[in-house]
């Protein structure tokens, strides 16, 4: 019995971790269907998480660490896209501009340094907030079930 609840546990982190994985992919590495996958994850977490009928501090508690360790998914795997690119501000001869990225703040250094602080820190705290959305929209409209 502890055995298939633990294995079912395993594979349904093993899926979770190959869809965020694929939709990072998707997005070539810019997390937009990363943030919209985590309302989906939100939306099937109180299911997941067996809450009891009366929400309570400790069932919140639960579905926030919940929602934190799947945006903590999407922070190594960034992590481990956009932070090597960090080596371009230490090597004079590269040429920011040809990165790819928008000049979202008119000059190329300080553009490439906000890019990164988007890609890695505030796009899975996006994520977090979209996952936590879809779990209370779910548990608003149709209860735990």
């Amino acid at each position: 019995m502890i055995q298939a609840i633990l294995s079912r546990k395993r594979l349904i982190y093993a899926v979770f971790i190959i869809l965020d994985i694929l939709s990072i992919g998707m997005g070539m590495g810019v997390p937009i269907l990363t943030i919209l996958f985590g309302i989906l994850v939100g939306w099937y977490l109180p299911l997941y998480l067996e809450l009891p009928e009366q929400i309570n501090k400790i069932s919140l508690k639960k579905l926030l660490k919940a929602a934190m360790l799947t945006s903590a998914v999407s922070l190594v795997v960034l992590g481990a896209i956009w932070l090597p690119a960090l080596s371009w501000l230490f090597e004079p001869a590269k040429d920011l501009t040809q990165f790819g990225m928008p000049l979202i703040l008119f000059e190329p250094r300080a553009s490439f340094i906000g890019w990164i602080i988007l890609m890695v820190l505030i796009s899975p705290f996006l994520q977090f907030l979209m996952t936590v959305l879809g779990a209370v929209v779910r548990i608003a409209s149709f209860g735990k079930d």
